[in-house]
């Protein structure tokens, strides 16, 4: 089931971009989690945040040795126990006190943490619908086929949109969509649904370019879409416009580590959370972004490449879906705070702070190593 002359065999190009990914984010929590720190007589690298983050990637270092050195094909003896969990801890949320108005966190006292259990369903989705897509591969074309693989995402979806966190349910469409294109189902609804998809991005462009306008469109979004909903399709929020204010800022070079004026005075809301992008850019500027866009780069096209070597369907449709969960949470943070889409929440991985989207990322990352590793078995 697991053994460490697997972990001799993974893709070790992959090690240096997460270790460069786990540095940028250090860099970035320690700059903007402690305003003292602006004074150059408390120049304290290891802040609180920093520390926390530094204990997710320790932990999430063994995670992903963990899965490295496991079986991916023992997943399959696990994705319906793995799938009923995702479903009650989703279910549980309800059921607990919210925290920021939301049911997304559970929180533990003793410990003093919290665990968001959507961030590990989009894993568990894209390994139950790579065992069920599997197993039906020769009645891929049928309609119960499709109608049953719906049935799979749509219950964490609404589950998930329903918390509410419109971000993390819409990240499971296009990861659905290109594992039904890896599953060989129906080429038409393959079609419709990419349709689909083009269509609200067309949607959201045309608002995000002011081409529609925003409060024209009110009474009509408003029948079908909660008013704090709508408001996030606005391009001009105080967030869109200080995100794209830090980003512009920095310039070719950036203001340096720490020497930021607009980030550093806190003007930039969740400087380490949601818009750690833009900080990053202020502070590194352009070059320092396109060297970050070229890690995030390698990482997914690795990523792929293992779904290319891959020995089995289920290792194919695997990769395929984990890789494709990587991609949509750097395109979506980055289009986020570029002012392309609107703000949800979506982690930018392995740079954002937040244990949860460490966990959950070096899992995904894992299993990736262990589908790659098992490449030439038989």
């Amino acid at each position: 089931m697991w053994s460490y002359q697997h972990l001799l065999r993974i893709d070790f190009r992959i090690i240096p971009l997460i270790i460069l990914l786990m540095a940028t984010s250090l860099l970035v929590i320690s700059a903007n989690s402690n305003p003292i720190t602006l004074d150059a007589s408390d120049d304290i690298f290891f802040t609180p945040v920093v520390k926390g983050q530094i204990q997710w990637f320790l932990i999430g270092s063994a995670i992903f040795l963990f899965f490295a050195g496991f079986d991916y094909n023992k997943l399959r003896e696990w994705t319906w126990i793995l799938y009923a969990l995702m479903i009650i801890s989703l279910l549980g949320l309800f059921f607990t006190s919210s925290i920021q108005s939301v049911h997304r966190w559970y929180r533990i006292p003793l410990i003093g943490i919290s665990i968001q259990p959507s961030e590990y369903a989009k894993v568990v989705v894209v390994i139950s619908l790579s065992w069920f897509l599997e197993r039906r591969r020769g009645k891929a074309n049928n309609w119960s086929t499709v109608f049953q693989s719906g049935v799979i995402v749509g219950i964490p979806f609404i589950l998930i949109l329903k918390q509410p966190d419109l971000g993390t349910a819409l990240v499971l469409y296009p990861i659905t969509l290109v594992m039904f294109y890896f599953g060989d189902l129906r080429p038409s609804v393959i079609k419709w649904m990419s349709w689909i998809g083009a269509m609200a991005l067309f949607f959201i462009a045309l608002l995000f370019l002011e081409i529609i306008s925003h409060e024209q469109i009110r009474p009509i979004a408003t029948k079908f879409l909660k008013e704090y909903q709508f408001d996030r399709l606005d391009p001009n929020t105080h967030h869109q416009k200080a995100a794209a204010t830090a980003i512009s800022v920095g310039g070719l070079f950036g203001s340096g580590w720490r020497k930021s004026e607009f980030t550093g005075q806190g003007w930039l809301p969740a400087p380490y959370t949601d818009s750690v992008f833009p900080a990053f850019g202020e502070e590194f500027g352009l070059f320092g972004l396109v060297f970050l866009l070229t890690l995030f780069y390698a990482l997914i096209y690795f990523g792929f490449q293992v779904s290319a070597v891959a020995k089995d369907h289920f290792g194919r449709l695997l990769s395929a879906g984990i890789t494709v969960y990587l991609a949509m949470h750097v395109l979506v943070n980055i289009g986020m705070m570029c002012g392309f889409l609107p703000i949800t929440g979506v982690p930018l991985i392995l740079v954002t702070y937040g244990g949860s989207s460490v966990l959950a990322t070096m899992t995904a990352l894992g299993i990736l190593q262990s589908i790659y590793s098992r490449r030439f078995m038989f």
